[in-house]
């Protein structure tokens, strides 16, 4: 006992020297701008890479992210701790939490989950289940209609995530889809859907980091859609799968164990359960209705207005100028107090009922604000690093010699980047410029190469367990998080593959409609084959047991 006593004296002892010595050379470094010595670097895509790989085996994402977090501030910091440490809580944690962009996305969040717990304490998600279990008859139809119901909502991918999640959640129960298929649905209706609508969200981040030149930023965007094959061929992968009734790779399992055992979340912990939350017996479809459409609306309004509608600009002018940190809460707040004040005057909730419903629908979106707390804080950790340049320098230095394959290196460079960064927006900002400047002013392969750019960040987006729309997928659907990850990423880089495939002939032919029906005939096939392959077998691996 005192053996160990005096080794862990001696461990601390040495930390303890080691953060002394440490600290004097951080203290000698000041005054003086520091470089890190992994600037720009291939080392600099490393930490997410860790953490995304870690909670792909562990199936643990706070540790994973924390990891991975840990390594891109030692990098950063040449392995100095303190040094190290005082990147990770400053120029990490408090920056992404400080920032008015991020802080503007957790109050979205914490008001639509305390909105979709006042929804369920009225009643309105229960009884919007059983009316549309009378008519919504087979999975087939629960699964085709979530997929409208997002194709719809396209203003935002975040609004998206959880507005279907919500409106669509006790119709998939109901029909024995899993939890992992539910965030599937999700999550490739959203940010697919807004990168191929002019009025999103989306389309004015990418207009304004084009420059004025032959096009503006919207019409260059809108001439990119008919190229943009990941987001397109996902729509047309849904319906396939849907339709031929095929899954495979880990979701084929918790499709089984859905519809075989009534198991909706096969294994992982049982997210955003409403316990204690009784609903109202009173409760109709239209205390569902009447809020999701004054958040609709409300929303709509917050954009426009942050966008500076009632300054004179026109709708799309106001569009492309809002920032969705602002106007999308600013419209949830409304909505919220709107639906207080129609709930308690309906006499479906009491005010106590309704305040305590303040505090459920915060604390069920706690896994997801931590989560999207650390995936900021690990991007913020890339960024330190330089990635922006790494991946800069290697796209320039691709460029030549590669004009009519450069799309679809561009292409796999967007998903590399997106995946391992998890945000779209960053790879928007990185490889537009490099984009427009290697390609012909106005000519048919810039505008290919823009889609290729923004079809790879959509798809590395989608596929990447650090991405804040995948996290939201997650929460809307209540899915345990790593289950989402691994159970979508077989859909996503089939899908991926097919477009790589697009965008090689897209780069020869440049003709968007032959090059769109060859994915599509390779899509379905793919879907046909693999279920003559799959046939009609139980998978192999037993499920595992679900944490409560």
């Amino acid at each position: 006992m005192k053996r160990n006593q005096r080794l862990l004296a001696a461990v601390l002892l040495a930390a303890a020297l080691a953060a002394l010595l440490s600290l004097t050379a951080f203290a000698e470094g000041e005054g003086t701008e520091y470089a890190s010595p992994m600037y720009g670097t291939f080392w600099a895509l490393i930490p997410p890479v860790v953490a995304i790989v870690l909670a792909l085996i562990t199936k643990e994402v706070y540790s994973s992210l924390f990891i991975g977090i840990l390594t891109g501030g030692l990098f950063y910091a040449g392995f100095s701790p303190v040094r190290a440490l005082d990147t990770i809580v400053n120029d990490g944690l408090i920056a992404g939490v400080s920032d008015s962009w991020n802080a503007g996305i957790f109050l979205f969040l914490v008001l639509l989950g305390i909105m979709v717990a006042l929804i369920n304490k009225a009643g309105g998600s229960a009884a919007f289940g059983r009316w549309a279990q009378r008519r919504i008859k087979t999975r087939v139809g629960a699964m085709l209609a979530t997929f409208v119901l997002g194709v719809l909502i396209f203003v935002d991918d975040y609004f998206n995530c959880l507005t279907v999640g919500s409106v669509m959640r006790p119709v998939t129960d109901g029909h024995k889809v899993s939890r992992a298929k539910f965030a599937y649905l999700i999550d490739a209706t959203a940010a697919p859907v807004c990168m191929i609508a002019p009025i999103s969200s989306w389309a004015a981040a990418v207009s304004g980091m084009v420059d004025e030149g032959v096009y503006s930023g919207i019409e260059l965007f809108v001439r990119a859609i008919p190229y943009n094959f990941y987001s397109l061929l996902t729509f047309v992968f849904i319906v396939a799968m849907v339709a031929l009734k095929v899954d495979y790779g880990p979701m084929r399992l918790h499709e089984w164990n859905a519809q075989n055992n009534g198991d909706l979340f096969t294994s992982g912990s049982v997210v955003g359960n409403d316990e204690g939350l009784e609903a109202s017996e009173r409760g109709r479809v239209f205390d569902l209705l009447i809020p999701i459409l004054f958040l609709i609306v409300f929303c709509v309004v917050g954009m426009i207005y942050v966008g500076g509608f009632w300054d004179g600009a026109d709708f799309i002018s106001a569009f492309g100028n809002t920032d969705a940190s602002v106007g999308l809460p600013w419209g949830a707040l409304i909505a919220l107090m709107a639906t207080f004040i129609y709930l308690i005057a309906r006499r479906v909730v009491t005010f106590k009922e309704a305040m305590g419903c303040v505090t459920k629908g915060f604390v069920a979106m706690v896994p997801a604000l931590l989560i999207l707390t650390f995936a900021i804080t690990l991007k913020n950790m890339t960024g330190l690093l330089g990635a922006d340049a790494f991946v800069a320098g290697m796209m320039e230095g691709a460029a030549a010699g590669l004009q009519n394959f450069l799309p679809a290196v561009i292409f796999l460079v967007a998903c590399g980047l997106a995946f391992a960064t998890g945000t779209s927006w960053g790879t928007f900002g990185i490889l537009i410029p490099i984009v427009v400047a290697v390609f012909p002013a106005g000519g048919e392969l810039m505008i290919i190469g823009i889609s290729a750019c923004l079809a790879g960040a959509v798809c590395g987006d989608h596929c990447s367990p650090i991405s804040d729309t995948t996290i939201m997928s997650s929460a809307g659907a209540q899915c345990d998080h790593v289950n989402h990850v691994s159970t979508q990423l077989p859909y996503a880089v089939t899908v991926a593959a097919v477009s790589f495939v697009c965008f090689i002939a897209a780069g020869v032919i440049q003709n968007a409609v032959i090059c769109l029906a060859m994915g599509v005939a390779l899509i379905v096939g793919t879907l046909v084959l693999i279920k003559v392959i799959l046939g009609s077998s139980e998978p192999r691996r037993k499920a595992a047991p679900v944490g409560k």
